[in-house]
């Protein structure tokens, strides 16, 4: 599945990491929200209604350039193993 991808954010602009916020772990950029935080919640079946719900600080605008970013990578994993 070759999805037009245009307009992403990078990660640069989404996420950070500091030693001095959550031990480190990649957050959203401007909350102590944990990127896996999102992926672990989506696995567990909630909705991204819920998971916005149960976390304020995350915009609808970030999560969903994070999925997008996850997808293109896996896209990109999946081409460079010859897979179409």
């Amino acid at each position: 599945m070759n999805v037009q991808r245009k307009n992403l954010p990078s990660g640069a602009s989404l996420f950070s990491s500091d030693s001095e916020v959550m031990g480190g772990r990649l957050v959203f950029r401007g909350t102590r929200i944990p990127v896996e935080v999102l992926f672990e919640n989506l696995a567990d079946g909630m909705s991204l209604d819920d998971i916005l719900d149960a976390y304020p600080g995350l915009s609808r605008d970030s999560a969903a350039a994070a999925i997008e970013l996850a997808g293109a990578a896996i896209e990109r994993a999946e081409q460079s193993r010859g897979r179409p």
